[in-house]
């Protein structure tokens, strides 16, 4: 088997995948527009996703695979495009799953997301979270802001990585690329070595334990603009993520931690396009003003942030999700049934559409 060729193949035959499946006793399968679907290349064997994971992982990788743990790596098909892939056992065969990166980064033009998230690119320091579930197009937007400041300002930039998924060629500002496993060998490791290497902005692939997000935290209050992601579908979760992450006994004196250093949190869904042509990001914006502050600092009345986020659309862009559905509504870029479908509250959706 050819793999590069295969690869090729499915990318060609399949435009607008995001994921790839290799499984044994199944033919491959492909995510598409949110549906995995199976293809007609004939059924794997264990011969043949045990190849393609030795071709896939570097030496020092395999031999860890070898021992049974699940591993995360890049894969390139040159001047075509790259892979994020995780390779992993079940039922005693090897399975893998391959994240489609496109050649190039969209713009957020392209991604058709508000024109703030370009404002909030060029913040000077704290904390910007992209947030959402697997596969809602966090990385991709993330990436997008990134090359955003990169075009625009002559800054360093530092993206810690596990693994690197777009890269980054030098435009205004440098851009120093680090993937965990590689040339590190933790988030939170490299993330207190990047303090000593004068970056002005750091990206943090992914905030996952308690360690990372508290050295992200000090890097934006030492005047560092930090991104990162999490897995969480809305600004209140998130700010309820940060905080329960530490012990009782810390929660109050993060919670004025958080609401000193987090600047925005953009939380997003994908939703098919009216046109049948791929899926646009719906988007929750919070941008952390004074009373935003109060709201996170005070336990009981973090759950009204939303209420602040729909008030404050035409003085601060903010939005929700339901109002960034009406917009791409009115627009025509999606239909009514699938806003309805993706609102937080359909009925209110519908009342509000009602009224305008």
């Amino acid at each position: 088997m050819n793999l590069d060729a295969l690869l090729q193949d499915i990318v060609a035959k399949y435009p607008g995948l995001s994921d790839i499946h290799f499984k044994v006793g199944r033919c491959p399968m492909v995510r598409h527009d949110g549906e995995l679907k199976e293809t007609n290349y004939g059924k794997l064997t264990e011969a043949l996703t045990q190849g393609m994971a030795k071709l896939m992982l570097p030496d020092r990788l395999f031999e860890h695979f070898e021992k049974g743990n699940a591993c995360d790596t890049s894969y390139v098909l040159p001047n075509i495009c790259r892979f994020r892939t995780n390779i992993f056992r079940q039922k005693g065969t090897v399975a893998l799953i391959l994240r489609y990166i496109p050649p190039g980064i969209p713009s957020l033009d392209e991604l058709q997301l508000p024109k703030v998230l370009e404002e909030i690119s060029l913040y000077e320091r704290g904390l910007v979270l992209c947030t959402g579930s697997a596969g809602c197009g966090k990385s991709t937007t993330l990436a997008s802001m990134i090359e955003f400041s990169n075009q625009s300002e002559p800054l360093h930039i530092i993206t810690i990585e596990e693994p690197i998924e777009f890269e980054y060629v030098d435009a205004k500002a440098s851009v120093n690329q680090v993937e965990v496993g590689t040339d590190t060998p933790s988030f939170a490791r490299s993330l207190r070595a990047s303090l000593r290497e004068d970056p002005d902005v750091i990206l943090i692939g992914e905030m996952r334990d308690e360690e990372t997000i508290d050295t992200g935290l000090k890097a934006a209050e030492t005047g560092h603009l930090v991104f990162s992601t999490l897995h969480t579908t809305d600004a209140t979760k998130t700010v309820n993520r940060l905080v329960d992450t530490f012990p009782p006994h810390q929660q109050q004196q993060v919670r004025y931690q958080v609401a000193a250093n987090l600047k925005a949190v953009v939380s997003q869904r994908l939703v098919p396009r009216a046109d049948g042509k791929g899926r646009v990001p719906a988007a929750e914006i919070l941008i952390v003003t004074n009373i935003v502050q109060a709201y996170i600092i005070d336990a009981e009345r973090t759950s009204a942030i939303p209420d602040v986020i729909a008030k404050s659309k035409q003085q601060y862009s903010m939005q929700t999700v339901d109002q960034h559905l009406t917009d791409l509504f009115k627009e025509g870029i999606i239909t009514m049934e699938v806003a309805l479908e993706a609102a937080t509250n359909p009925s209110d959706f519908e009342r509000a559409l009602n009224f305008e």
